[in-house]
């Protein structure tokens, strides 16, 4: 399946309801799960973004909905990048 590598930054709204209620990221994920797509792997990160999110996904029609969803609460910015695995990257070339 289809892996897609998710760059979320909270924004001031998102910050807010992580503080109030820390569970709704598991609750976001279970949402994702309701949009056709997995959560894989997930990590909390310091920097230019808050969390990187692992997902799979059947396509990117499935990954563009979970992310105009997500982006239409306004609790967060994210951008989704293809992960190609090395091997077929090298295999490509």
């Amino acid at each position: 399946m289809p892996t897609y590598i998710m760059l979320t930054t909270l924004t001031p709204e998102g910050v807010q309801t992580i503080k109030n209620n820390p569970t709704r990221i598991r609750e976001v994920n279970r949402e994702v799960e309701q949009l056709g797509a997995t959560v894989k792997a997930q990590w909390a990160t310091l920097g230019q973004f808050d969390f990187v999110n692992v997902i799979e996904a059947p396509d990117e029609k499935t990954i563009a909905r979970v992310s105009l969803e997500l982006g239409s609460r306004g609790t967060g910015r994210y951008e989704t990048l293809s992960a190609i695995p090395i091997d077929d990257f090298i295999g490509s070339l």
